[in-house]
C-alpha cells in the first residue's frame, strides 16, 4: 500500500526525545513512505542518535543548530552527503522553540529581561525564516515548510514571554507563504493542544494550562498522544494540500472553536 508521502524526502529539525512532536512525525512520516532526515546540536544531538534509533528506519542525522550561520549555510550540503549528491528536499518540519523557563515562563512576563526574551524570539519565530530559507535551494515547486505553534491569539497562564514568540512564529509563517509562493514552497503551521512534552515540562504551571482542555474540548484531549498532530503535519508535507499556504490547522480536540 502506498503512502502519502512515498518518494518524499523530509526534513524534521529538532527531535531529542521520542515523546517530542518531532519524533512523531518522523515516525508516520517514515510510515508514508517518506525518506526522513533528522537534526539536533550540541550535547542533545547524542540522545538524539540513540532515540532515532527507535524508529520504523534508522535516518541519517545532521547537525544543524538554526541560530548558527555556518551551520545553516552549510545545511544544503550536509543533506546532499547524507542522501546524495542529486538530492532534494520536499518537506522541512520546524520543530524548534525554546525560552527560559525561569526568567519567561510561570508568571514571569513583566519582569522577563530583553536577553532572554531575545533569545527565544530568535530560536522559535525567526528561525523559521533561517531555516525556510537554508532549505530553499533544495526545495521546488510542491515544496512544503510546516512548523509547530501554539495558538498565540490568546494570552493564556503561564505561558507568558512564549506566547509572544508563538505570535512572531504565526506572522512570520504568513509572510514566508507570501515570499516562497513564487517558488511554489507552501509555509503552514500546526496548533496543537497542550502534550507532555520535554519542552512542556519546563514550563512552570504547565498543569493548570493543560487541565483547560479536559472539560473544554468537545472531543476530548489526550495530552500523552502526539500522533493526531504528527498526522496533520504529514498531510501538509504531503500533496493532499497543495493550494493551502499561510495557514494554521488546529490540532486541539476543538478547544479554540469553544467560548466559556
Amino acid at each position: 500500500m502506498s503512502g502519502i508521502l512515498d518518494g518524499k524526502n523530509i526534513l524534521v529539525a529538532g527531535v531529542t526525545l521520542d515523546t517530542s512532536i518531532g519524533f512523531a512525525v518522523a515516525k508516520f512520516a517514515q510510515e508514508q513512505g517518506a525518506t526522513v532526515l533528522v537534526s539536533n546540536f550540541g550535547q542533545a544531538l547524542r540522545i538524539t542518535r540513540r532515540i532515532v534509533k527507535r524508529l520504523p528506519e534508522m535516518p541519517e542525522v545532521i547537525e544543524l543548530d538554526v541560530t548558527d550561520a555556518e551551520h545553516l549555510a552549510a545545511l544544503p550540503d550536509a543533506v546532499r552527503a547524507a542522501l546524495g549528491a542529486d538530492a532534494t528536499l520536499d518537506g522541512v518540519v520546524h520543530s524548534i522553540a525554546y525560552g527560559n523557563p525561569e526568567t519567561l515562563l510561570g508568571g514571569k512576563f513583566l519582569e522577563g529581561p530583553w536577553e532572554d526574551v531575545a533569545q527565544a524570539v530568535q530560536v522559535s519565530a525567526y528561525s523559521l525564516k533561517s531555516l525556510a530559507v537554508a532549505c530553499r535551494p533544495l526545495m521546488g515547486n510542491g515544496g512544503s515548510v510546516v512548523g509547530l505553534t501554539f495558538d498565540a491569539s490568546v494570552a493564556w497562564p503561564v505561558y507568558d514571554w512564549m506566547g509572544v514568540a508563538k505570535a512572531g512564529l504565526e506572522s512570520c509563517a504568513r509572510y514566508l507563504a507570501r515570499d516562497l509562493g513564487g517558488d511554489g514552497i507552501r509555509v503552514n503551521l500546526v496548533s496543537a493542544g497542550p502534550l507532555r512534552t520535554l519542552a512542556a515540562k519546563a514550563i512552570p504551571g504547565f498543569g493548570d494550562l493543560e487541565a483547560m482542555w479536559t472539560t473544554k474540548a468537545p472531543l476530548g484531549w489526550d495530552n500523552t498522544d502526539q500522533e493526531p498532530t504528527a498526522k496533520a503535519v504529514c498531510a501538509l508535507l504531503s500533496d493532499l494540500f497543495p493550494a493551502t499556504t499561510g495557514e494554521i490547522v488546529h490540532v486541539d480536540g476543538g478547544f479554540h472553536a469553544m467560548g466559556a
